[in-house]
């Protein structure tokens, strides 16, 4: 158990290094929050900043979910090993905490994002087999909507069904994962949730293809 604690926690402290914030102190730009959309997410950042700042910001985000998954979880420690029933469910547990580490980041005054850039390098690190149809279903729902939450929802949802489709193959935690994944993005996404019911929603005007382009 305490290995699992520890672990755990290491995660979520981890998931609270919002890449953007670091690198807007790193390259003087400030804090993300501040400015766009206020959210310091991959998103506003390439809105905001350009490219190869949001670069660096999904680098970061997808990769602190990655380290968490893959490597914290096998990280040996000299005392207080889990049990062989507590490492099996060390990976998920710890690519839940680097999430809720991004969207409430203590670094940060509990202010981060959506965890979506984490949520995907977690499912590399969890089960890169389902990496790809979670990004083409996010990729398809942009191209095809320009809601950048939208399809953010939709991949952290569709991951579940995924991993149903999947039968007994699937391991509990991977589950339990899946399920937590979709509840903290569709939470995080609230208030993108109530600009779309009200219309105004702004969209990625280079990625809608259809229809009439509104103002992003």
């Amino acid at each position: 158990m305490t290995e699992l604690v520890l672990k755990v926690a290491a995660s979520y402290l981890l998931g609270s290094i919002l890449g953007s914030l670091v690198l807007g102190r790193l390259t003087g730009r400030g804090d993300l929050r501040t400015v766009g959309s206020h959210n310091p997410g991959s998103t506003n950042a390439l809105r905001t900043y350009g490219k190869a700042f949001a670069l660096g910001v999904v680098t970061i985000d997808v990769g602190k979910g990655w380290v968490a998954t893959r490597i914290v979880p096998v990280v040996a420690l000299p005392f207080a090993p889990a049990s062989s029933e507590m490492r099996e469910w060390l990976p998920a547990a710890c690519g839940a905490a680097v999430m809720l580490g991004h969207a409430y980041p203590v670094w940060f005054g509990f202010r981060g994002g959506k965890a979506v850039a984490s949520f995907i390098g977690s499912v590399l690190g969890l089960a890169p087999r389902l990496a790809l149809p979670v990004l083409l279903a996010w990729g398809v729902v942009v191209v095809l909507t320009g809601f950048v939450g939208l399809a953010s929802m939709t991949a952290t949802v569709l991951l579940p069904i995924f991993v149903g489709l999947e039968g007994r193959a699937s391991p509990r935690p991977l589950v339990a994962f899946a399920i937590f994944a979709a509840a903290l993005v569709i939470f995080a996404h609230r208030a993108n949730i109530a600009r779309m019911r009200a219309g105004c929603e702004p969209r990625a005007r280079r990625l809608w293809l259809f229809g009439r382009r509104a103002a992003s």
